[in-house]
């Protein structure tokens, strides 16, 4: 597979695609001891809850690589990785954060306010004004409730469709969209799929037809339950594939890839996502074979995601 991506990217030499590879890896093994340590810091008493990214690293690196200035995400607690590769957290923000540091220099996502992993980019400066968020890539602010997220990926979808079709907004509006050329990342959990707001999200989107990705993130478990008895057919996408895309009656492209296929990561997302952003088609990416081997949180135990 790593040979075959090589091929098919002509414009990147061996030497090239090695350092590209060395550095994914660099970042997937200081992402998980970042979740390593975090954990460490709250069961020692210097931290006082934790929730942390392990085990979806790769899949995170893989879709930052389809990042562009000006798209924004979606998402919640399980994101460290994929914020590290787009450049919009790093690892002294995530401990700020564990350590609810007031400071916004330090911890910009909610100066402490919030438990780790919610993050969020500041849309405005000092002055309360306006930043250019087609600059850069732009994470809007997580919230708490399940498959909240969801709803707020929709809206933002549905701005980028307006930006790009209706003429009144071509102009003076610069600042929030490059003429709806922009996709929104949206991030979920499998078990998190079961929640109404899931589908109605979902379900709007392809009759909206937005420029939307959605990346189920799937670890087989939803803290202690399994996920056959938590989703029909024990698979979201063969679950939605009522609404797989079709030429005639529209709907969404639905991909199945395995979270631990370096190559085949890459591939399908860059595939995927160059789609929406020419069509605003939405399309969601199932992650398949992830894993949750340190737990939910600094509160759960690893032996609720693995069988007997």
């Amino acid at each position: 597979m790593l040979q075959e991506a090589i091929t098919e990217t002509p414009r990147l030499s061996f030497d090239e695609f090695k350092q590209e590879v060395l550095k994914d890896y660099r970042l997937a093994i200081a992402s998980r001891e970042a979740s390593l340590m975090g954990r460490r810091e709250v069961l020692t008493g210097k931290a006082k809850f934790g929730i942390f990214g392990d085990g979806k690293e790769l899949p995170q690196i893989a879709a930052a690589k389809c990042f562009k200035p000006g798209d924004i995400r979606s998402g919640y607690y399980r994101d460290q990785t994929l914020m590290f590769a787009t450049g919009m957290s790093d690892i002294e923000k995530f401990f700020s954060q564990l350590y609810a540091d007031p400071d916004t220099t330090n911890e910009p996502a909610s100066a402490g306010r919030m438990m780790n992993g919610h993050y969020g980019t500041r849309w405005l400066d000092d002055q309360g004004e306006w930043k250019e968020l087609t600059a850069a890539p732009q994470s809007s602010s997580d919230i708490s409730p399940t498959a909240g997220q969801m709803v707020r990926a929709l809206g933002l979808a549905y701005a980028s469709k307006a930006f790009r079709n209706i003429p009144e907004l071509q102009k003076g509006f610069e600042k929030f969209s490059n003429h709806g050329n922009e996709v929104i990342f949206c991030t979920i959990g499998d078990a998190s799929t079961s929640e109404g707001l899931f589908w109605e999200s979902v379900n709007a989107a392809g009759v909206l037809q937005v420029p939307l990705a959605i990346f189920i993130w799937d670890d087989g478990y939803g803290i202690s339950v399994p996920r056959k008895y938590q989703t029909t057919k024990n698979s979201i996408s063969e679950s939605l594939a009522g609404m797989q895309w079709d030429d005639r009656k529209g709907g969404i492209n639905i991909y199945t890839v395995k979270g631990w296929d370096y190559a085949g990561l890459v591939k399908t997302f860059q595939e995927g996502i160059s789609r929406i952003r020419e069509t605003h088609i939405p399309a969601i990416f199932h992650v398949q074979e992830l894993t949750q081997p340190q737990g939910h949180s600094t509160s759960g135990s690893h032996e609720r995601y693995k069988s007997k």
